[in-house]
């Protein structure tokens, strides 16, 4: 499905980090799609993408707080684990092993299979290598020492998701791309072939060897250049094998739509959740941990069940909140329900069916992290005795 071209104005050429606009039988495409109203993508239940003119301004004044600031970054080095090809040569034990490479990248090994999930290995998540937010850790290994991939599945185009550095080294390769309709523009754009790309639309499934991929709706938004033209979609996404079932959610707000795609597709014997760069001046396309939790007990039919992984935190600085917050209260929100979560150092491989990964391994370099979200809760003793109400918040 070829179609797409380089973008230019006059005699303004753009970035190449920019990509290109679907155009011919992709654009054709995209209009058939039924999320696709009035030129745009349509998000479920709606969505509010940016601030309120009002909220404008007093977001941009918090970037550049001198306390705000201080918070959002580490206190030290974030333990990175040294990943070596020797980790990954062995094949997992129980058929699924998972390494969080920091942010949304993932590398999954399920079932024979090796899928690559919104793979970032660019120094700065910007269309420029000068300027933008920049790694907050280094990546836990070299791209060419991850080894062969099977398949590399994109959620949806922001540059902390689709890295064009990382898409042109893995152009080189023989791997599939899984991505959302109108994203195989950019992949086509820097060298990927179109035979390589599937592109979906939600709830369009393929299959890529014994794996059954399916592009399933999130709440979000998409757009890499100076005009946000809505003309690419964005995605969460189920990966299906022999035995094993798990779902990387993109970036995405909470909706009630996370209950069908569980009803539909699992339950999961992992999920990874989006948890990080909420702000409540967008609330609508990025969740807390809060919700995040509520995300994936919907995926597994209501209750605790399967592990989660929480994702998208503790490589780049894309919000105001601590950086470390995430993790300090995904750990809270897990232990009040009773769900098992990993907690990896970027680039440490683990079994969802064997000993998770669970210290607060940020707490080491991270600075006090305060706790709104604990109130006053009744404590009980180890022997059942009721001590009254104490306000854990605060507490570590």
């Amino acid at each position: 499905m070829s179609g797409s071209r380089s973008q230019s104005s006059g005699l303004r050429v753009q970035p190449a980090a920019f990509g290109a606009v679907p155009t011919g039988a992709r654009l054709e495409r995209i209009r058939r799609s039924p999320h696709f109203a009035n030129g745009v993508f349509v998000n479920p239940e709606g969505a509010r993408v940016g601030p309120s003119r009002g909220a404008a301004l007093e977001m941009a004044k918090g970037f550049f707080r001198k306390d705000e600031r201080v918070r959002r970054a580490p206190a030290g080095l974030i333990p990175v684990h040294s990943t070596t090809l020797a980790d990954l040569a062995r094949p997992p034990a129980s058929g699924l092993r998972i390494t969080w490479m920091g942010h949304s990248s993932v590398l999954a090994e399920i079932d024979g299979h090796r899928v690559l999930l919104d793979p970032v290995w660019g120094e700065r998540c910007s269309p420029f290598p000068f300027a933008g937010p920049k790694r907050l850790h280094p990546a836990p290994l070299p791209l060419a020492a991850l080894g062969p991939v099977d398949v590399v599945v994109i959620s949806h185009d922001h540059y902390d998701h689709l890295d064009m550095p990382t898409i042109k080294a893995l152009a080189g390769t023989d791997t599939v791309f899984a991505v959302p309709l109108g994203v195989g523009a950019h992949l086509e754009h820097w060298g990927v072939s179109e035979g390589r790309i599937r592109e979906l639309d939600w709830n369009e499934a393929t299959k890529v060897g014994g794996l059954t991929l399916t592009a399933t709706p999130a709440r979000h938004f998409c757009g890499r250049g100076l005009r946000n033209a809505q003309q690419t979609l964005w995605a969460s996404w189920v990966v299906a094998g022999d035995e094993h079932r798990i779902y990387h959610s993109g970036d995405t707000g909470y909706f009630q739509g996370f209950k069908d795609i569980g009803a539909e597709h699992g339950p999961f014997d992992l999920t990874m959740i989006q948890v990080g760069a909420y702000s409540e001046f967008w609330p609508d396309i990025h969740m807390t941990p809060e919700e995040g939790l509520r995300t994936h007990l919907d995926l597994q039919g209501g209750g605790a069940g399967g592990v989660l992984l929480p994702i998208h935190w503790g490589t780049f600085n894309l919000a105001f909140h601590a950086w470390a917050e995430p993790g300090e209260w995904m750990k809270d929100a897990a232990e009040e329900v009773g769900q098992a979560v990993a907690f990896p150092r970027p680039g440490e491989p683990f079994e969802p069916a064997g000993r998770l990964p669970v210290e607060a391994w940020w707490r080491a370099v991270s600075g006090p992290i305060a706790r709104p979200w604990r109130g006053p809760r009744r404590a009980v003793d180890p022997a059942g005795t009721n001590r009254g109400d104490l306000d854990l918040a605060g507490e570590r």
